[in-house]
């Protein structure tokens, strides 16, 4: 197959015989298949090279799928996340054989495990990935039925024009709080409670509606209600949030509170105008009142040890940084949780407040009354703190302020959004903070990432192939065990190997030496290296390997999450 694959790039496509041949080694040497690396390297689009393997497997190929009807014992049997993991779906029944669509032709064992779960033969079909999807979102709109019955009602009432957005003379109102809407609104709420979700995204296009799921860092297709049904899901939405209803061309936040079940859920809205109506983006936050601890947050016991000592400190800046969603403010109640006692003063400035804590007075940003993170810290060294957490540096003055009061005796904690903690001290002095006032405060930095945990209902172990420890600069020695784990998929993970998250850290004390590299003004990669080889640093790599070896992730995540050390 290889060799028909190198003759017909070089004299059908034009491409060069050492690009060929880089990528055919490349794949044997990685793993990886052909089919998904011939897409990758952008040598054939998807639709040549869906022609090709048909032409050579004797593969059926169909470029549109929209003449196919869900096939409803795939929906049934096959669980959601391994139809979208695998980008496969059932077209039709011929012969006691299912007829399954993929977009990936040499990729075998998915087809093996749908024989399983169907308990029938299967006859592979080639169609573009796009394709694959749409009937996919058909297949499980499990809830099609829910906006189909919504779409009827509403027409049935006079309520939904037929043209797709409302009319001056529609009462938006009206249609937002009728008992149809209220329904599906309800529905998407519910769903996402069942599947874990964090984010829920109501994403308009030009043709379709599409409702998707933010699970364990991963975005789903869930549902494609009617395009028709598109402003009156997004008037409901603003009516929850308490937003302005009739204004469409500006971007809006809203907050609401649901209960589902026994949870009481906080919804944080935020809308924003596109070319084909409001997209809505929905931050799902439970209510509870749990203590955080940082051993369940997934500190290792050195770094949590190494942590803990400098939350002992009376005074000086504690830094926690990484991207948006990787779990900062949970670290950092954990962390507060640690030295919350009757006897400390503890105020925090939030935008906005996560979490209820119990003995902390907590303020919540309000930028259209005039309070700001710098204005409520001016008030709070007027309110005798022991402890203050500032939700986020942004800017120059907050930055100043909160090293002031660092200084002058309080023990501060906040965030920044820097890639790793080396860079943290670089990015203060970037905001105009003078070198040698981040030295003096700054008494250490963490660098935080949130990883997928391997499921343990279908956790196994296996002997990785040197290809893959050698990305990690690994050998089987490093493993204790001589293996490593994975997850095979199964009900409970969707068939994706992983459930819930855990935390991976970068802790850097600012010791004496580090101090002096910020004054000097270092770089920041320099200040790293030199905390490696010196300071012990363990980077964020070194301990997401660690959580890898003890069979607490994989390293394809690891290796997905973070980028390889360069020194």
């Amino acid at each position: 197959m290889s060799q028909l694959l190198a003759k017909y790039l070089i004299e059908e496509r034009g491409v060069r015989e050492d690009k060929v041949e880089h990528l055919i080694a490349k794949t044997k040497e990685s793993g990886e298949h052909l089919d998904a690396a011939l897409v990758e390297s952008g040598m054939l689009a998807e639709t040549e090279m869906l022609e090709f393997f048909s032409n050579q497997l004797g593969l059926p190929y169909e470029p549109e799928l929209g003449k196919y009807k869900p096939y409803p014992k795939f929906s049934e049997k096959v669980p959601v996340g391994f139809a979208r993991n695998y980008n496969l779906v059932a077209l039709d029944e011929v012969g006691g054989s299912v007829r399954v669509a993929t977009c990936r032709p040499l990729d075998l064992y998915p087809m093996d495990e749908l024989a399983g779960l169907l308990r029938k033969p299967i006859e592979p079909v080639l169609a573009p990935r796009v394709e694959i999807s749409e009937l996919i979102n058909k297949s499980y709109a499990g809830n099609s039925e829910v906006s189909d019955e919504v779409e009827r009602d509403l027409e049935a009432d006079g309520m939904l024009d037929t043209d797709l957005e409302f009319d001056e003379k529609t009462d938006i109102l009206n249609i937002a709080t009728a008992a149809p809407i209220i329904k599906l609104v309800n529905t998407i709420f519910s769903q996402s409670l069942r599947m874990r979700a964090s984010d829920i995204h109501i994403q308009p296009t030009e043709h379709k509606l599409q409702v998707r799921y933010r699970v364990d860092g991963v975005l789903y297709d869930v549902m494609t209600p009617s395009k028709k049904l598109q402003d009156a899901i997004v008037a409901r939405i603003k009516v929850m949030g308490k937003m302005d209803i009739a204004e469409r061309r500006l971007p809006q936040d809203g907050r609401a509170s649901v209960k589902m079940g026994d949870a009481e859920i906080d919804l944080r809205i935020s809308t924003v105008p596109t070319s084909y109506g409001e997209r809505v983006v929905i931050r799902l936050l439970e209510k509870n009142n749990k203590q955080f601890h940082l051993a369940d947050i997934g500190f290792m016991p050195d770094n949590e040890e190494m942590f803990n000592t400098y939350l002992g400190y009376s005074n000086g800046i504690i830094l926690l940084t990484g991207p948006t969603g990787s779990g900062k403010t949970t670290t950092l109640y954990a962390a507060i949780g640690n030295i919350n006692r009757p006897d400390i003063n503890i105020l925090t400035i939030e935008d906005p407040i996560e979490y209820q804590m119990p003995g902390a007075s907590q303020v919540e940003v309000n930028e259209k009354k005039g309070l700001t993170f710098a204005k409520a810290l001016r008030s709070f060294v007027r309110q005798d703190p022991d402890v203050i957490l500032v939700g986020e540096i942004r800017d120059l003055e907050t930055g100043h302020i909160a090293i002031q009061s660092a200084l002058t005796g309080h023990l501060v904690f906040s965030t920044l959004h820097t890639n790793d903690a080396p860079s943290s001290v670089t990015r203060l002095v970037d905001l105009g903070v003078e070198p040698f006032l981040v030295s003096s405060s700054v008494i250490c930095v963490v660098a935080q990432r949130l990883v997928r945990r391997i499921c343990k209902e279908c956790k196994a172990e296996y002997v990785p192939d040197e290809r893959e420890l050698k990305g990690f600069d690994l050998t089987m020695a490093d493993l204790p065990e001589g293996h490593l784990w994975h997850g095979r998929g199964c009900e409970a993970c969707f068939k994706t190997g992983f459930t819930g998250r855990t935390a991976i850290h970068e802790v850097l004390p600012i010791s004496e030496h580090i101090k002096q590299q910020i004054v000097d003004k270092v770089a920041a990669g320099e200040i790293k290296r030199d905390a490696v080889r010196h300071g012990g640093l363990r980077t964020l790599r070194m301990d997401g390997m660690r959580k890898a070896i003890l069979g607490q992730t994989t390293l394809e995540e690891i290796a997905t999450i973070t980028q390889r050390d360069t020194f």
